[in-house]
C-alpha cells in the first residue's frame, strides 16, 4: 500500500469514527424529558448564569458556562422544541441543555487519535486509539447529558496534544502551540480541580526527559532512534543540521528521519515550562472565574475556594452509607461499581416513560429504561491489563532493575521511542489515578475518566504492535481483542442510550450484583 493510499484509508477511518460518535450522541438525545443525575445541578446552574441568579457551586464554573452557551443558542433553533419542561425554572426542551455536550463529546476520539499520532507518527495506532475511545460507554453517557466530567478530559487531552504539536514545530510556531496548550490546561482545571492531573502528567514526563538528557554523556551523539517504520537507526543530530520539517497528518518524510515530539520534551527549559505550563494555566484559570464572581459578588476568589474546600470536606467518607454508588479508586479499573444515572419502568414500550414519582410496583413493570454510567467492560479490563503489562515490562525492566544494580537512580539514556511512549502513558495514567488514593470523600467511577483514556492509548499501542508482529498468533490476538470490544459496545449499548429493555434483557447485561 502506498503512502497516499494509507493516508486516504486513515482519513476515511477517522471520519467514520467521528460520524459514529456524533450519531450515537445525538440520536434520541431528548429521550427522557427530565433532569438526569447531576443535570439537577449543572443544568440549573447554567440557567442561573443566563438569568443572573446568585448561587453556590462546589466546582469551578467553566463546564456550566459551556452548557449555558448551548442553552442560550438553542433558543434560536427552530427545531428540538417539541418536548419541553420547566425543571430549570424556564420552559426548555431537554435538547437545549444537552446538545452542546453531545457535540463536544464527539471530538474526544479525535483528540485521542491526535495524541497517538504525535507520539508515534503511526496512523494505525492513531486509528485504534480513536476507535477504542468511540467504543466506550461512560464517555457516551456523560456526553449525552448536561454533565461536566467530559470537559476535564477534553481540555486536559487538548493541552497535551497541543504540547506535542509545539514540540514538533519550529520555534515561532512552537510558541503559539505552547500558549494554546497552557490555556487548555487552565480550562481543564477551571472545569474541576482534578484537571490539574493532566498537567502533573506533563511535568512528570518533562522531568523524565530532563533526567534522560542529564544521564547522557556530554560528548556523545543524541540518542539513536528507530525510523518511522522501525527498519533502521539514524543519526538524530541530522535534524540539527537541516531545516526543520513540520510534519502534518498528511505528509511523512521518507528521506530524512526526525526526532518525534516526545523525545524533545526534555529540551524545554525550566523558565519556558514554568511560563507556558505554569503561569499561563494559572492566568487562564483565574480569568475564567471573573463572570462567576461578577454575578456572585458576595465572596471573592479566595473565599470562594475556601468554601469549595469546605464543601468537599463535608461530603463524608467513601462508603455506601454516604451514597449508594460511592466507589473507592481501586474499584474503578476493574469496573466493579458503575452508576445508574436513570432507572424507570413502564408497562409497555409505547407508554410514556415516567419521569417523576416512584417506579411501578415490583413485577408490574414490563419494560426497563436504564442509563448506566459504565465503561465498556472489555475495553476497560484489557486497557488496565495493558497498563500493568507496560508497567512490568518497561518501567521495572528499564528503570527499577538497573537502578537497583547501580545502587542509585539510573536511566538508560538510549532507550527506544517505544519505551518513551510506554513511560508517557504510564506516568499520565498514574498522575490521574494515584492522587485519589488519599481522597477520603465519596468518589465515583466517573472520576476515573481522566486516567482510563491513557489505558485506551496503552491498549491501542500494544494491539498495533501485535498487528505489526510476524507471529500470526499475536495478530490473531489483536483481532480478537478488537472484536470483543466492538461486540461488547453493541451489547451494552441499550444501557448507554437508555433504550427499552425487558427485565430478562436487562438482567442479562448486569453481570455482577455490584453493577445494579
Amino acid at each position: 500500500m502506498t503512502q497516499k493510499q494509507s493516508f486516504y484509508l486513515f482519513k476515511i477511518g477517522m471520519i467514520a469514527v467521528f460520524l459514529l460518535s456524533l450519531a450515537l450522541r445525538f440520536w434520541g438525545l431528548g429521550r427522557f424529558n427530565t433532569l438526569v443525575f447531576d443535570e439537577v445541578y449543572y443544568a440549573q446552574f447554567a440557567e442561573n448564569y443566563l438569568t443572573q441568579t446568585s448561587f453556590f457551586d462546589g466546582h469551578p464554573p467553566l463546564g456550566k458556562y459551556i452548557i449555558a452557551i448551548g442553552m442560550w443558542l438553542s433558543s434560536y433553533f427552530p427545531f428540538w422544541q417539541d418536548t419541553v419542561n420547566t425543571l430549570t425554572g424556564v420552559v426548555r426542551s431537554p435538547w437545549s441543555y444537552r446538545w452542546i455536550n453531545a457535540l463536544f463529546g464527539a471530538f474526544i476520539p479525535m483528540i485521542i487519535s491526535g495524541i497517538a499520532y504525535q507520539l508515534s507518527y503511526r496512523r494505525s495506532f492513531a486509528f485504534l486509539a480513536g476507535l477504542f475511545a468511540a467504543c466506550d460507554g461512560i464517555f457516551l453517557v456523560e456526553s449525552r447529558y448536561a454533565l461536566i466530567n467530559q470537559y476535564i478530559v477534553i481540555f486536559g487531552l487538548l493541552g497535551q496534544w497541543l504540547l506535542l504539536l509545539a514540540l514538533a514545530n519550529t520555534k515561532k510556531q512552537r510558541r503559539l502551540y505552547l500558549i494554546l496548550s497552557g490555556i487548555s490546561f487552565g480550562a481543564a482545571i477551571a472545569t474541576k480541580w482534578n484537571g490539574l492531573f493532566f498537567l502533573i502528567g506533563v511535568y512528570l514526563n518533562w522531568i523524565l526527559g530532563w533526567l534522560k538528557q542529564h544521564f547522557a554523556a556530554k560528548d556523545t551523539v543524541i540518542d539513536k532512534i528507530n525510523t518511522i517504520n522501525n527498519t533502521s537507526d539514524y543519526d538524530s543530530t541530522a535534524e540539527l543540521r537541516q531545516p526543520s520539517t513540520i510534519l502534518t497528518i498528511s505528509e511523512k518524510p521518507t528521506t530524512k528521519p526526525l526526532l518525534l515530539p516526545l523525545q524533545k520534551i526534555g529540551q524545554l527549559k525550566i523558565l519556558t515550562a514554568a511560563f507556558y505550563l505554569g503561569i499561563i494555566p494559572l492566568i487562564t484559570y483565574s480569568l475564567i472565574w471573573i463572570p462567576h464572581l461578577l454575578q456572585n459578588p458576595k465572596h471573592g476568589l479566595i473565599e470562594v475556594h475556601t468554601q469549595i474546600f469546605s464543601f468537599h470536606d463535608r461530603l463524608g467518607g467513601n462508603t455506601s452509607d454516604i451514597h449508594p454508588y460511592c466507589a473507592a479508586w481501586y474499584k474503578w479499573p476493574l469496573l466493579t461499581r458503575p452508576i445508574a444515572y436513570f432507572y424507570q419502568t413502564a408497562s409497555n414500550p409505547q407508554e410514556v416513560v415516567p419521569i417523576v414519582g416512584p417506579s411501578l410496583p415490583s413485577g408490574a413493570g414490563k419494560i426497563i429504561y436504564d442509563v448506566h454510567a459504565m465503561g465498556n467492560p472489555f475495553l476497560w479490563w484489557f486497557g488496565f491489563a495493558a497498563i500493568l503489562f507496560l508497567s512490568v515490562v518497561i518501567l521495572i525492566k528499564q528503570i527499577v532493575i538497573p537502578s537497583i544494580r547501580q545502587n542509585h537512580l539510573w536511566i538508560n539514556q538510549s532507550f527506544s521511542i517505544d519505551t518513551g511512549i510506554a513511560l508517557y502513558l504510564i506516568l499520565n495514567y498514574a498522575a490521574n489515578l494515584l492522587p485519589w488514593v488519599k481522597v477520603s470523600r465519596c468518589v465515583f467511577i466517573y472520576h476515573y475518566m481522566t486516567a482510563v483514556v491513557f489505558a485506551f492509548l496503552a491498549l491501542a499501542w500494544l494491539i498495533d504492535k501485535c498487528f505489526r508482529s510476524s507471529h500470526i498468533e499475536l495478530r490473531a490476538f489483536g483481532l480478537v481483542v478488537i472484536s470483543l470490544i466492538i461486540i461488547a459496545f453493541i451489547f451494552w449499548m441499550p444501557i448507554y442510550l437508555g433504550l427499552p429493555l425487558s427485565p430478562g434483557a436487562y438482567k442479562l447485561r448486569m453481570w455482577f450484583t455490584s453493577w445494579i
